[in-house]
């Protein structure tokens, strides 16, 4: 029999055993402290995985070196020279134990901790409630609740100033995450009902809603995205793209989405992971999942987020506009040509708004952000290293005025892509629009110049969506102090502001050299609020509901669209009451900003229709954009159908018959950016405003009501290069406005093309005449 011990006992007597136990619940622990502390420290999702192997390897080489060496009173040596007698012996055995089983429930304790977390997640969805906050006050609720058989069913509901949508949902997933039911049903924003329904059985997907009916064919996994779903729903999408291949779907009934993380932000005791999906809308959308998946969306103006996480915003949001910045400013220093010497535009039909002339073979020469000089094509002579455009006899013009805006992502880009190169953003949340602006400015985001008007509201349940709301005379000039210090040029005051504070506002306003515009609040009349101090009236419905005071007063709800398409068409510009009520604004110098379009679209009595005027450019926008393009008419009462039906119509008239009176109007949209623009000049056509006028209206005007005609409004020496060349005579068709072909702002030259290109828009197929 051999004397030679055997393998374990060998291990045993080098105390390899010993060593290795040591380092097998000395790494659990580490691995679990890895797991916690990673994320919060933004660490990369590789880390974890690279700590695990390097763990691994380490184990190893300690099992190698335990081997090979034993700890002596003169230090390490290999066993080989160690007589077992001289070798140190080890803990006892009451004290390793102690040691290895403090270690493992350390360890033990903390896996438990990560364990509960996640159970902790799969609880919340099976019964969680978010909140919806609009403008940092809370205006609703989701509820999302997981039922036993694995239908989840959620309630989304909110309210804005009496509007809002309320939607009831249920679906069921696959295993790859992706609906195989929806069933929907309540009311959208402007509370028309709707109603939706999608299934997929034996290959075939159907679905119905008001404005789509269809059926596919599907081989594979595709995703449903219901046209009026709850928020969690883009949490469910967002949860399937990251289980899917190569992170990437095909939705019905059309597009394809795919997925990419964005960063990491922690929340108290929450790690929430940033995604963008890109396929939804003209640029990637962002999403935020937690490490149980359940969904977060933020924006300033709209968030929805778990009940008590409300602090979370203000970090989620400051990390999600560093991604949407970065993406932007990738976009606008591509887009954007500066010429290196002079810049002239050479055989050029210059359109003057002063005078409503159009000089042909003219060129327009530009140094700079400015202008230096105007004159016929044979008495300029370019430099030497100057960049020529060859307008090729087409029109060219001032850049286009959009009187009312709301910026968000992307309508800079789109007012760009549309001429519109002066603004006005009529109220706005007071962090990241300041920021964005200052984008626009220095050109790392594609935008017009902009005009601030900042909001101040009253108090209650109709109030609008902003921070700025007051009940005392206070309050409100402490607003109007914080916009004018912020670099505001103007008020507008909104629908829930007590009566008795708006000739406090429009004094000190006025004082602090700022102008003073809104809604007519609700409890006084059109000419209350002008007598009050009011320069200018947002929106021409309540200049129809000047006729309908003291019978209707309460305006903050949706009576101020409803009352207007009952009543509108009473009230005919040969009226007395109204002939003297135009004549009253036009004697105060009143201007009225009418974004009619948006009326068109509300009284149009088809809330599934495509929106009024956008029937040919939609066809172009990114199928899941538009899906949304609907007019967002209001339900039509049965017995209201003949008044709803003349409403526009009455409205046209008024708006001919308060420009013919001398009235000052500068158009505004209120609605998408940069298109809607175009229609809203095509409508004051329709009403009967001669085209060279509107062009006027667009231009030149608003550049005097903002008392910046300075710089802006007319083509001519010292004044800014902001201008466009149209393909077309808008002077005689205005819908020539559509066929922009070259845009210049501050001296640098914009493609449409080329921006509609970037933002997922189909080129036209032939120019708009």
């Amino acid at each position: 029999m051999s004397d030679k011990p055997s393998l374990f006992s060998e291990l045993k007597r080098r105390h390899v055993d010993k060593v290795a136990l040591v380092y097998a619940v000395v790494s659990w622990l580490l691995i679990e402290l890895a797991w916690i502390l990673l994320p919060t420290l933004d660490a990369p999702e590789w880390m974890l995985p690279a700590f695990v192997v390097l763990i691994t390897l380490g184990f190893v080489i300690t099992v190698f070196i335990s081997w090979s060496f034993e700890m002596t009173p003169e230090g390490m040596k290999r066993t080989a020279d160690v007589t077992p007698g001289e070798a140190l012996p080890y803990w006892s055995k009451r004290k390793f134990a102690r040691f290895v089983i403090g270690v493992a429930v350390i360890a033990f304790v903390l896996l438990a901790y990560q364990v509960l977390r996640s159970t902790g997640g799969h609880v919340v969805a099976k019964h969680r409630t978010d909140k919806i906050i609009i403008q940092g006050n809370s205006a609703g609720t989701q509820t999302v609740e997981l039922q036993p058989d694995g239908t989840v069913r959620a309630e989304y509901s909110y309210n804005d100033r009496g509007r809002g949508d309320h939607i009831t949902a249920s679906w069921k997933l696959d295993s790859a995450g992706v609906p195989t039911e929806y069933d929907g049903h309540g009311n959208d924003y402007m509370k028309a009902p709707i109603e939706e329904h999608f299934e997929i059985k034996n290959g075939r997907a159907t679905w119905k809603n008001r404005s789509e009916q269809g059926e596919k064919v599907v081989s594979g996994e595709a995703f449903y995205l219901p046209m009026n779903a709850p928020p969690e729903f883009f949490g469910v999408l967002a949860r399937a793209l990251l289980k899917a291949p190569n992170h990437k779907l095909p939705l019905l009934p059309a597009g394809e989405a795919t997925i990419e993380q964005a960063g990491k932000v922690t929340s108290g005791n929450r790690v929430l992971t940033e995604y963008r999906i890109t396929g939804l809308g003209f640029s990637p959308q962002p999403i935020w999942l937690d490490h149980d998946g359940a969904s977060v969306s933020v924006s300033p103006w709209f968030s929805v987020v778990p009940d008590g996480s409300e602090s979370s915003i203000p970090r989620l949001l400051d990390a999600q506009q560093r991604t949407d910045t970065a993406w932007s400013e990738r976009i606008a220093r591509a887009l954007a040509h500066t010429p290196r010497g002079d810049l002239v535009i050479r055989n050029a039909r210059l359109f003057d708004p002063r005078d409503l002339s159009v000089t042909p073979a003219t060129s327009v020469v530009v140094s700079g952000e400015r202008i230096v000089r105007v004159g016929p094509d044979a008495d300029v002579k370019p430099s030497a290293n100057a960049e020529i455009i060859d307008a090729k006899g087409r029109f060219l013009m001032p850049g286009l005025w959009d009187n009312h805006q709301h910026f968000s992502n992307n309508d800079g880009a789109l007012d760009l892509a549309n001429g519109v190169i002066s603004a006005r953003d009529m109220a706005n949340d007071t962090d990241t629009f300041l920021q964005r602006v200052a984008r626009f400015d220095n050109g790392s985001e594609l935008g017009p110049r902009v005009l601030k008007a900042g909001i101040i509201d009253g108090t209650g349940e109709f109030a609008g969506p902003t921070k700025m709301r007051v009940d005392t005379a206070e309050q409100a000039i402490q607003d109007v102090d914080w916009y004018a210090d912020h670099g505001y040029a103007q008020i507008k005051i909104y629908s829930s502001i007590k009566p008795e504070l708006v000739p406090i506002i429009a004094d000190h306003a006025h004082a602090r050299g700022l102008r003073v515009s809104g809604h007519v609040p609700a409890f006084m009349s059109a000419r209350q609020f002008v007598e009050g101090g009011a320069d200018e009236i947002q929106h021409l419905n309540f200049i129809v509901l000047n006729f309908l005071f003291p019978e209707v007063k309460e305006t903050r709800n949706r009576d101020r669209f409803t009352k207007v398409a009952e009543r509108a068409r009473e009230f005919t510009p040969d009226k007395p009451d109204v002939r003297d009520f135009i004549s009253f604004l036009g004697q105060h110098h009143t201007v009225l900003d009418p974004t009619i379009s948006i009326f068109e679209g509300l009284f149009c009595g088809n809330p599934a229709a495509i929106t009024p005027g956008l029937e040919e450019i939609v066809p172009r926008f990114p199928p899941q954009v538009r899906r949304a393009m609907l007019s967002g008419a209001l339900e039509v009462p049965p017995d209201k159908q003949a008044a709803y039906h003349e409403a526009f119509p009455a409205m046209l008239r008024l708006l001919k018959a308060i420009h013919d009176a001398g009235v000052t109007i500068i158009p505004g949209t209120d609605a998408l950016a940069g298109y809607t623009l175009h229609h809203e000049l095509e409508l004051y056509a329709h009403a009967g405003i001669a085209p060279a006028e509107i062009l006027r209206m667009a231009t030149w005007t608003p550049a005097l009501v903002m008392g910046v005609n300075k710089d802006r409004g007319v083509i001519a020496p010292g004044k800014l290069a902001d201008m466009i060349l149209v393909d077309g005579d808008p002077t005689k068709n205005i819908r020539d406005i559509n066929n922009i072909t070259t845009v210049i702002k501050g001296g640098k030259v914009y493609d449409p093309t080329a921006i509609e290109k970037a933002l997922g828009i189909a080129p036209r197929e032939t120019p708009t005449r």
